[in-house]
């Protein structure tokens, strides 16, 4: 075999020397026309928020959710609004619409839940640590509890309170003319009382009438139970009103001896010519009961006014307008997004942007006692009555048959409260709840007795036309 001298060992050496610097420029070419590959950018999450509202309510709903889009680095929301919580529930109940979140009144729980639209919240609420059970109205989680679960979270809630017009119903006067009033404080007042503001604002010379109460069963029922009666005959699962019953009996009976007395109330006609809202805007009537979504339109009108709670019968009692924020069932993901926002729309920010509008009160106590809802520049004078009254809310039982029942039963109230004359007000209230039987329990049999009014010249609703009240609200004795 040949062997290799140094010559040639000093030739493969070059050689190899000279074939790795190649390789080696070769490689810093090529990485430098290879682009480093970068770090990828999360996908946004689209979630969609349906509400609804007036117009500024949803200016309040957008600046909140732009708020959080411009905070959030993996989730956008979008709002989706209607005038009105009906035109809403037709696209949601369709299909036409899909939100992630939604408003929704305590009155249509029973449904969503029954149709399996909401998600609870209970264990996404202790993830996120929100503290339902110290910052939020107790009466507005319980309302919105159902099977030992939070179906929705509490966002608003608002009592019935009486509003009154300032220069119709002037404490102070009343006070000179050793008329029953109220303490100052405006936390509570009598029956005796608000009759007396009711008599003090009826002045036949101006043409103006002391209070008007909406003839319905929600309008009457702060009354009934505040004077010791129920509405229902349970609270979960009603089959009956129980208008007819001993208590509610008694606090009726009370109550429409001044709400039927023809100098103190609207007639029929001037209802006919516009709604009560509109006589007390042009400071023709003394009292109004509403809720706090009446105060931007009140302040728009130039009364003066401000508010007191319901009158006290025996105890501190109302009825509310309650409205919580739901999530949608869904994939994972989108869950733990619409969590997360949800979570930043119970905040005081954002939550206080909604209470400036002056429409809703929150029902986060935190707020609702702040500057923000209170606004102490602003009617009414004594916000806080709508903060201390919340405590006195009785919650109506959950049914989905409730806009059924006051189509049902409405008419027959109104009867109670605008005609002449009516025959026995327990007879007639008796009646009543037996018509309400025949859509809440399914067990209802109709009685073979003859029907009230079938044979003795009464209407079905329990009027009369042979015995006059003595506080008959006709308007031949009003006009």
């Amino acid at each position: 075999m040949a062997r290799f001298d140094w010559r040639t060992g000093a030739v493969v050496v070059v050689v190899a020397v000279t074939v790795l610097i190649g390789m080696m420029v070769l490689a810093e070419g090529t990485e430098e026309k290879t682009p480093r590959p970068r770090p990828s950018e999360p996908a946004l999450t689209e979630l969609d928020f349906a509400v609804w509202g007036t117009t500024e309510e949803i200016a309040a709903y957008q600046s909140v959710v732009d708020t959080y889009n411009a905070k959030s680095l993996d989730t956008n929301v979008t709002i989706s609004s209607w005038p009105t919580v009906a035109a809403m529930l037709t696209d949601v109940r369709s299909g036409r619409a899909k939100p992630d979140l939604y408003l929704l009144p305590r009155s249509e729980l029973a449904e969503t839940i029954a149709e399996k639209r909401n998600l609870p919240l209970l264990d996404l609420v202790a993830e996120r640590e929100i503290p339902i059970g110290d910052d939020f109205a107790r009466e507005a989680v319980e309302a919105f509890s159902v099977d030992n679960d939070l179906q929705c979270m509490p966002y608003t809630v608002s009592p019935m309170v009486i509003y009154y017009n300032t220069k119709l119903v002037d404490f102070d006067a009343m006070a000179a003319e050793d008329l029953p009033v109220p303490k100052p404080d405006h936390l509570a007042w009598n029956f005796a009382e608000f009759r007396a503001a009711a008599e003090f604002a009826s002045r036949p010379r101006l043409n103006t009438r002391g209070v008007h109460i909406d003839p319905t069963l929600r309008g009457l029922a702060p009354f009934i139970y505040s004077g010791g009666g129920q509405v229902f005959n349970e609270a979960d699962e009603p089959t009956s009103l129980t208008l007819g019953e001993d208590g509610s009996v008694d606090a009726l009976r009370q109550t429409l001896e001044l709400l039927r007395d023809p100098r103190l109330t609207l007639s029929t006609k001037q209802l006919a010519q516009r709604p009560a809202l509109k006589w007390f805007e042009r400071g023709k009537l003394g009292m109004i009961a509403g809720f706090r979504n009446l105060t931007p339109q009140l302040r728009a009108s130039g009364v003066d006014f401000d508010v007191m709670p319901m009158p006290n019968l025996g105890s501190a009692q109302t009825v509310g307008d309650l409205n919580g924020i739901c999530l949608s069932r869904g994939k994972a993901s989108r869950t733990g997004a619409a969590a997360n926002f949800l979570s930043y729309l119970v905040e005081d920010d954002a939550v206080g942007t909604l209470a400036e509008t002056g429409y809703i009160e929150p029902a986060k106590r935190t707020v609702a006692l702040s500057d923000q809802f209170l606004q102490p520049d602003l009617m009414p004078e004594h916000a806080v009555v709508f903060t201390n009254a919340v405590r006195s809310i009785v919650p109506s039982p959950l049914m989905q048959q409730g806009a059924e029942l006051r189509a049902l039963v409405d008419p027959d109230i109104e009867d109670l409260l605008t005609t002449p004359f009516f025959k026995d007000l327990r007879e007639s209230l008796l009646a009543i709840d037996e018509k309400s039987r025949s859509l809440l329990d399914p067990d209802y049999e109709p009685s073979d007795a003859p029907s009230e009014g079938s044979s003795d010249g009464t209407s079905p609703s329990g009027t009369a036309s042979s015995s006059a009240s003595s506080s008959a609200t006709d308007d031949r004795e009003r006009d």
